[in-house]
């Protein structure tokens, strides 16, 4: 019981430090795309997304195992509220799901919308939306265009990588991995 705890407060002291540095991020964007191999075999049992940074940083028993450049929805600043708005979530969530047969290349389903995303848009009378992704690029894309799909916020609210990368989480990502959303 007490090694459990411990991992407890190890994983809510990474999560602080990592909520910390978000909030206080530049919004820039990537200056390079590199393609890096995850260095350690182990499972991603955990993911803390920082939108401000344009980061996605998986754990592996509390320790952060790599860091991947993201992708968010074209409106990126602000929490989903809405089906449509554009925006990605923010907030607590799991992977619930995993497709290789998408239209963008693969993917891993993010629990969104949970139930205060849900009731947040009951109260407005509007759908909260949902089939938010980590997903690669379009099936139908160029390799030559996969420069304008990094450096920019081109989904509909969901986490893009590049094909490799999404490649790779789907590998290593545990069934129902938590992920940390931030703004």
């Amino acid at each position: 019981m007490p090694y459990f705890m411990s991992m407890q407060k190890l994983l809510l002291l990474i999560l602080l430090v990592t909520m910390y540095s978000c909030l206080f991020a530049q919004n820039n964007r990537r200056a390079n795309y590199f393609e890096t191999f995850l260095e350690v075999n182990d499972s991603i049992d955990s993911m803390v997304v920082c939108k401000a940074k344009r980061e996605l940083v998986a754990f592996h028993q509390g320790k952060k195992i790599k860091k991947y450049v993201i992708s968010l929805g074209e409106e990126a600043i602000g929490k989903k509220q809405f089906e449509g708005d554009m925006r990605t979530p923010e907030g607590h969530y799991f992977i619930n799901s995993r497709d290789t047969n998408s239209s963008y290349h693969t993917n891993l389903g993010i629990s969104y919308p949970n139930i205060e995303d849900s009731t947040f848009a009951a109260l407005q009378g509007l759908n909260a939306g949902g089939d938010i992704k980590i997903h690669g690029f379009p099936n139908r894309h160029i390799k030559v265009q996969e420069k304008q799909f990094l450096n920019t916020d081109w989904t509909m609210g969901c986490i893009a990588v590049s094909d490799f990368e999404i490649d790779e989480l789907y590998k290593w990502v545990m069934a129902n991995c938590p992920i940390l959303i931030l703004p």
